[in-house]
């Protein structure tokens, strides 16, 4: 007696609904910027650099082909990332309670690492802020509240909910190739607030994020000394944070919700992930 065998359709017919859809026309927006050598970085994180280690025409084989690569070094937390919920701990315990001083054994996260990070397909709500507020970019250390976040979410007429992925766009991408404007040492970086972050937590939100360094307010001269915001949404609600995202573009093109997607590298026991966010649309 044969064993019976599993049937697929036939190549080409399409009968699953979101290849259907993808072959309906799909439009990619970035919401990331790209890595280059110098890209800003927050002073607690090792910066992205990288060379060509080899070069075409250093080895050339005996057909005539020849091959370049390079070498990467970089920290999980540098240009559009995402954290982990390793990434941050209060009064020694991470989320969930885990002990962060006996997770953290060996050079690596034994819980709650990087690899733990899921990849996203889901609902992503664009909470333009700044548009909210009738200007381009919002001041420099300005707190961006719950209502301010309320505000955006009428405004788009879309409100994050369970599983989603809340942006936040508050312009400050537009200095990013001002590396001290954009990391706001002096004059503070703005984002959102303790309140905000409740809100977003309330909301159920899987990841939350932002334009700017930090995702919260960076206050004038304070630096990144305290994070209340990421205790809120990394170690009380389990809510991962995307950092250094691009959202000009998405803004300009009117989007309010979309099909958010994300591939964080699988790191094992690591705290971040570079990640390339897009939004995918209809063409």
């Amino acid at each position: 007696m044969t064993s019976p065998r599993a049937t697929s359709p036939v190549a080409g017919t399409g009968t699953d609904a979101l290849l259907a859809a993808v072959r309906g026309g799909v439009r990619l927006v970035e919401l990331g910027h790209p890595h280059f050598t110098g890209m800003p970085c927050s002073p607690n994180h090792p910066g992205f650099r990288m060379t060509l280690i080899r070069r075409h025409g250093d080895m050339v084989r005996p057909d005539g082909g020849s091959a370049a690569n390079e070498i990467i070094v970089t920290g999980g937390h540098v240009g559009t990332h995402v954290d982990a919920l390793s990434h941050v701990s209060h009064d020694g315990l991470m989320h969930g309670g885990v002990d962060a001083a006996a997770a953290q054994t060996g050079g690596v996260f034994r819980e709650l690492g990087a690899e733990h990070t899921p990849a996203l397909l889901t609902r992503g709500v664009l909470l333009d802020v700044a548009a909210a507020r009738g200007v381009d970019v919002l001041p420099a250390g300005y707190g961006v509240t719950a209502d301010d976040l309320e505000a955006a979410a009428e405004r788009a007429g879309a409100r994050p909910g369970p599983g989603d992925v809340a942006l936040v766009r508050t312009g400050w991408a537009r200095h990013f190739d001002n590396p001290s404007v954009y990391l706001g040492q002096q004059d503070g970086v703005p984002g959102a607030t303790p309140e905000a972050g409740r809100w977003l937590a309330e909301a159920g939100v899987v990841a939350a994020g932002a334009d700017t360094t930090a995702f919260e307010q960076i206050q004038p001269g304070a630096g990144h000394s305290v994070l209340p915001v990421h205790r809120i949404l990394l170690v009380e609600a389990g809510i991962h944070i995307l950092e250094h995202l691009a959202l000009e573009t998405a803004a300009a093109e009117g989007l309010t919700e979309f099909t958010f997607v994300m591939a964080p590298l699988r790191i094992v026991g690591g705290t971040g992930s570079p990640i390339r966010p897009v939004a995918a649309v209809a063409a």
